[in-house]
This record gives C-alpha cells, sequence and structure tokens, in this order.
C-alpha cells in the first residue's frame, strides 16, 4: 500500500490507546509502519526494472521486521536521551520506555507487510527463507476510501483529546469499520464465479470503484484475457477479449535471462506475464496486472534483440 496509509494506519493505533504507553509512542508506530520501505532506496544503485526482484522482500520477512523496530527503538530512545541532555525535552512527553518502543515500533513494522499483502503486486513474506511471492488481491494500492475514513478518525480522535473528551473509542472503531471493509474486499475477490473459469485468474481491484474487479484470465503461452468491470453475476457466461492485440509467442529467454539483469528480475517477479510487439517488430515484455496500452511504464522490459513472433492459429 501507499505510505499515507501505512502513516494512517500507525497513527489510528497510536490514538486506538497505544500511545499512552511510553514517550514518543506515536512517532515509534507511524515510522515503523513505514520503516519496511527502505528498500526503496535500492533506486539509488540499481537500475531500470532491476528493482522489481529487490522491492518488497528482505526488508518486509521476518528478520528485518524485529531488526527494523529495534534499530528505530534505539534511535528515538538515544533522541529522547540527547534532548534530556540539552535541557530540550518537552515537559508534557510522557517516560520513555526501551522496552515499549520496541514493541510499538514492531507492532507497527509488522501492519507494514500485512497491507502490501493485501493487493496484486505481491510481497515476499518469508525472505529470506524463501523468495515466495503472496498475494491478498482485495484492494488497490492506494485506496482512497480507506484515506477518508482513517484520515478523518484520526482527525477526530486528536480533536477530541484536544478538547478533553474521549478519544480512544473513535479510533478503535475506525480500525474494526476498517476491518470490516477489508473482510468485505476480501470476500468480493473470493467470488465462486472466478473459480469457475479455467486457468490462472487474477481478480484485481480497482481505485475509487473498490467494490468492482477487473478479471485476468491466463491462456496458453503465457496468453491473458481481461474480464472489464463490473462483473455480471454469472462471469461464466461472460465474453473474454485479449489483454492486447499485439500479443507476441512467448520467446524462450532462458538464455537471455542469465546476461540480462532487468530481464531477470521482471521474470522473477511478474505474475501475470506476455510478450508484445513493439513498434519496430521487437518484444516488449509487460504485466497483465499492470498494463496500460497507451504508455510503457515500469514494469515493462524492452528486448530490443528478440523478433516478434506471430502467435499459434489455436491461440
Amino acid at each position: 500500500m501507499d505510505n499515507l496509509t501505512h502513516s494512517l494506519v500507525g497513527a489510528l493505533l497510536g490514538q486506538a490507546g497505544l500511545k499512552k504507553k511510553t514517550g514518543l509512542a506515536m512517532p515509534a508506530l507511524i515510522i515503523g509502519a513505514n520503516l519496511p520501505d527502505v528498500d526503496a532506496a535500492c533506486f539509488f544503485w540499481l537500475e531500470g526494472q532491476e528493482h522489481l526482484g529487490f522491492r518488497r522482500g528482505i526488508t518486509h520477512g521476518p528478520p528485518a521486521l524485529v531488526l527494523l523496530p529495534l534499530i528505530l527503538a534505539g534511535l528515538l530512545w538515544g533522541f529522547d536521551r540527547w534532548q534530556e541532555k540539552r535541557g530540550k525535552r518537552p515537559e508534557g512527553r510522557r517516560p520513555v520506555s526501551f522496552k515499549w518502543l520496541f514493541l510499538l515500533s514492531f507492532i507497527g513494522c509488522l501492519t507494514h507487510p500485512a497491507l502490501d499483502w493485501l493487493n496484486v503486486y505481491g510481497i515476499r513474506l518469508l525472505e529470506p527463507f524463501s523468495s515466495q511471492w503472496f498475494y491478498g488481491d482485495t484492494l488497490f494500492i492506494i485506496d482512497v476510501w480507506l484515506w477518508a475514513l482513517m484520515g478523518f478518525a484520526t482527525w477526530f480522535s486528536l480533536r477530541r483529546e484536544k478538547r478533553g473528551g474521549e478519544w480512544v473509542k473513535p479510533a478503535r472503531v475506525a480500525i474494526a469499520v476498517a476491518l470490516a471493509y477489508v473482510g468485505m474486499n476480501g470476500a468480493i475477490s473470493l467470488h465462486p464465479g472466478v473459480s469457475t473459469m479455467g486457468g490462472k485468474v487474477i481478480a484485481s481491484p480497482l481505485p475509487i470503484q473498490s467494490w468492482e474487479r477487473e478479471v485476468l484470465v491466463e491462456g496458453k503461452g503465457n496468453f491473458w484475457f481481461i474480464l472489464q468491470s463490473p462483473l455480471p453475476k454469472d462471469r461464466s457466461q461472460s465474453p473474454l477479449k485479449p489483454i492486447s492485440d499485439k500479443v507476441c509467442s512467448w520467446p524462450n529467454l532462458s538464455k537471455l535471462r542469465q546476461t540480462n539483469s532487468e530481464l531477470d528480475a521482471f521474470l522473477f517477479w511478474s505474475r501475470a506475464p506476455f510478450a508484445e510487439r513493439a513498434e519496430d517488430g521487437s518484444v516488449l515484455l509487460r504485466d497483465a496486472r499492470f498494463y496500460d496500452p497507451r504508455a510503457r511504464d515500469r514494469f515493462t522490459v524492452a528486448l530490443p534483440d528478440v523478433k516478434c513472433q506471430e502467435l499459434p492459429k489455436e491461440t
């Protein structure tokens, strides 16, 4: 999910009562909720699509979810001590407990992979022990309804707190509503009609219309079909259309993959790969989950030396 959503989750947990545990609890929760995304620093040393093989991996796995909170807790604890020595520690700050700083940072960090798992992009939850990708197919990567719910609840809770009113309950109610919303969307993606269509099926949530799905259905030879939303009650009777009218036969990439780091990263990451003809007749590798026919996006790998081959007639 996007970092605003991660931040709002951390803030809402704090307003639900966790910030009473120690001074600097809110920074621990909010920063902790974003901390696994330190892997975004890979853009400084990786080129092109190489980031696809690195993101949502090692910093989202079990060892990192322990070490990162430990580092954050140490930094926050040290910051509090530094302020105290300089005589600039805020008088209203609660006493700082390293134990609680670590626990709250840990809780914040745990919410991160839980949210990232909810979309179609995927996450490697077990790195470095396993590089398997996991997919929740529940929410679009940016969900404006969660923004609205959690943003309003956080503001309302802070406002109540400032005025001396009950501020914990609104945050807890919002968390319960958010969990119900996520559960509802998970149930939509698991609509029984999807599983009757044969082949691999991906039910991709849409932005804004979070209750609708764009269903991708795998054909032979890395060929993908799309079932546009809104979905009918009987999806098995709905016509499928090719994801693109410029699809090529899937090329043999085993040798090229050994020398092309971008290609290797793409194939490692891609869940719905297909080959598309470029304007010069070469091959573009795309992913049906993030396909935009109007432009090459950051999920595209160009193979200028590979010629597009026509699809077999039976396809």
